[in-house]
C-alpha cells in the first residue's frame, strides 16, 4: 500500500473532516469481506425458508393424491376400502418427511418442486403395481423397500456431497468406476442373462446373492459427471477455431476424437450386451452435453450421423436390433405393443378407472408397458398429467442449470436433467410408437430397484446444485474501513 495513505473513518452526514479526526476511532462499514458464520447464522439457515414451506405443502398434497389413488384402486379391484390405508399413508408421509427434513437441514435453499414431483410419480407407480397384481413378477412390497433405500441414499448423497465442485476432483476415478459398471454384466459369476421375446438374451443385470440390478443405471450418473468435468475444462478448445486453413480458421479435428471413442464404446455395448435403449441414451447424453458446452450444432449432426451409420450396420449384423425395428414398423407381428396400443385406445379420454382396466394381460406391464397401463386406466387425461409432471421435472432441472455457480455445475445439472428427460421420453414414445420400444425404465414409476435408487441419487445431486445457486453470493456479515489520502 502507498505510505501516503492511511485508514480514515467515513464522513458522517453533516460532519466535517476535522471533527472526525478528533474522534480518534475508525468506524467500520459493510463491504465485500465475508466472516465465519456464527452459531446464530447457522441456526438461521436451518430455519424453514419459503422454499421449504412450499415443498412441505406440495409433499402433503402429493401424498394425499397417492392415498386417494390407492383407495380408488382397492375399491376397483376388491370393492372395499383397503384395511391398510392408514399404515400406507403413514409410510408415504414418513418417507417424504425424512427427505424433507434432510432438505431443511442440508439444502435449505434448493428448488421446492423436485422432491414433491418425484414423490408423486413414485407413489402413483406403486399404486399401478398394486393394480397390476402380479406379485411374483412385480411385487409392490419390494418396490416400497427400494423406495426406502432410494430415500436413504438421497440423504446420504446430500451428506457426502457437500459441494458440487468436490465431484470435479475425481473425474477419472468416476470414469473408471463407470466403465467397470458398464462392463460388469459381462463378468462370469456376476452376469444375469434375461431372455426376451425374440429368442435372444440380454446381459444387462448383475446378481449378487438374492439381489439383481442394472449397474448401467449408476454408471450413467458417473458418466454425466465425467462429461461435465471434461467439457468444462476443454470448452475453448472444442468451440474456438484454432487451425488456419488458407485464409480461414477451422476447428482442430483432435477434439472430435472423444466423439469417435464414445461412438465406438456405444457400439461395443450394443454388440456385447444386446441393449438398444441404454446405448442410445448414453450416446445422446454425450452429444447433448458436448453441444451444451460448446453451442455448436455441428457436433450434434456429426454424432447423429455416426450413430445412424452404426445403427444401420447393427440392424444387418445383429438379429436383436433388427427385431426391435421390425416390432416398431409392424406391431401386429408381436403381441407386446399391440396389447399396449389397444389398452390405451380402450381407455379413451378419462380411462376405465383404477382397477377396472384389466391391464394384467399386457406383457411386461410393470416395466416396459406401465405407461400403457396408465393410459388404459387413467385415460388421455391421466397419461397427459404424467407427461406434464415429467415436463415440470425437466423444466426445474434446466432452471437449476441456469442458476448454477460454476461451469461444471451447469453442465452437471443439465446432463442429469437431460438423462431423466431422454429416459422418460424414450419409453413413453416407444409405447405410442413414436420410436422403437427401447425397454428403459420410466423414472420413478416403473418397477425396478436400481432405476429407482439411481434416480433418487440424481435428484439429490440436482438439489445440491440448486441450493448452491440459490445462496447469496456475498455474506451479509462483512466490515471494512475507508481509505483517504493523509494530509502532510
Amino acid at each position: 500500500m502507498d505510505p501516503g495513505y492511511r485508514r480514515q473513518p467515513l464522513a458522517a452526514p453533516g460532519a466535517s473532516a476535522g471533527s472526525q479526526r478528533d474522534a480518534g476511532k475508525v468506524p467500520t462499514v459493510p463491504i465485500l469481506r465475508s466472516r465465519r458464520p456464527t452459531e446464530a447464522t447457522a441456526a438461521g439457515r436451518r430455519r424453514a425458508t419459503p422454499a421449504r414451506r412450499t415443498e412441505l405443502g406440495l409433499l402433503v398434497f402429493s401424498c394425499l393424491i397417492v392415498a386417494a389413488a390407492y383407495t380408488l384402486a382397492s375399491i376397483g379391484t376388491s370393492s372395499k376400502v383397503p384395511t391398510n390405508l392408514v399404515p400406507f399413508l403413514v409410510i408415504v408421509l414418513g418417507l417424504s418427511g425424512v427427505a424433507h427434513i434432510a432438505n431443511r437441514i442440508l439444502v435449505p435453499d434448493a428448488n421446492p418442486v423436485l422432491l414433491p414431483i418425484a414423490s408423486l410419480l413414485n407413489g402413483l407407480g406403486y399404486v399401478m403395481l398394486a393394480v397390476i397384481d402380479q406379485p411374483k413378477t412385480f411385487p409392490p412390497h419390494l418396490q416400497a423397500a427400494w423406495t426406502a433405500v432410494g430415500v436413504a441414499l438421497y440423504v446420504v448423497t446430500l451428506v457426502v456431497v457437500k459441494r458440487s465442485r468436490d465431484l470435479d476432483r475425481y473425474r477419472y476415478l468416476l470414469l473408471l468406476a463407470a466403465v467397470f459398471l458398464l462392463l460388469s454384466p459381462l463378468i462370469p459369476g456376476l452376469r444375469d442373462r434375461i431372455f426376451i421375446g425374440t429368442g435372444q438374451s440380454v446381459s444387462l443385470f448383475v446378481k449378487l446373492g438374492p439381489i439383481s440390478g442394472q449397474p448401467v443405471e449408476i454408471a450413467k450418473l458417473l458418466l454425466v459427471i465425467f462429461f461435465a468435468s471434461y467439457f468444462s475444462e476443454k470448452r475453448e478448445l472444442l468451440s474456438i477455431p484454432t487451425i488456419r486453413l488458407g485464409n480461414r480458421l477451422v476447428m482442430d479435428p483432435r477434439p472430435i476424437l472423444p466423439i469417435v471413442v464414445a461412438w465406438g464404446f456405444a457400439m461395443l455395448i450394443l454388440v456385447v450386451e444386446r441393449d438398444v435403449g441404454f446405448t442410445l441414451l448414453l450416446f445422446l447424453l454425450f452429444i447433448a452435453q458436448l453441444w451444451l458446452a460448446t453451442g455448436r450444432a455441428r457436433y450434434i449432426l456429426f454424432g447423429l450421423a455416426l450413430f445412424a451409420v452404426g445403427a444401420y450396420v447393427a440392424t444387418i449384423l445383429f438379429a436383436h436390433v433388427d427385431a426391435r425395428i421390425a416390432q416398431w414398423l409392424h406391431p401386429s407381428a408381436t403381441g407386446q405393443l399391440m396389447e399396449g396400443i389397444y389398452g390405451m385406445g380402450s381407455g379413451g379420454v378419462i380411462g376405465t378407472g383404477l382397477g377396472f382396466g384389466q391391464v394384467g394381460y399386457m406383457p411386461l406391464v410393470g416395466s416396459d408397458l406401465i405407461f400403457a397401463a396408465i393410459g388404459t386406466e387413467w385415460g388421455l387425461l391421466g397419461s397427459s398429467l404424467v407427461v406434464f409432471a415429467f415436463l415440470l421435472l425437466v423444466g426445474a432441472g434446466l432452471r437449476i442449470a441456469q442458476t448454477a455457480r460454476s461451469e461444471f455445475a451447469k453442465l452437471t445439472a443439465a446432463g442429469l436433467t437431460v438423462t431423466i428427460g431422454l429416459q422418460s421420453f424414450f419409453i413413453m414414445a416407444g409405447v405410442v410408437r413414436l420410436l422403437p420400444l427401447t425397454g428403459v425404465a420410466l423414472p420413478f414409476i416403473a418397477y425396478g430397484g436400481s432405476s429407482l435408487v439411481a434416480n433418487y441419487v440424481l435428484l439429490a445431486l440436482l438439489m445440491r446444485i440448486s441450493d448452491e445457486g440459490s445462496r447469496p453470493a456475498v455474506s451479509t456479515h462483512a466490515t471494512a474501513t475507508a481509505l483517504e489520502p493523509a494530509r502532510v
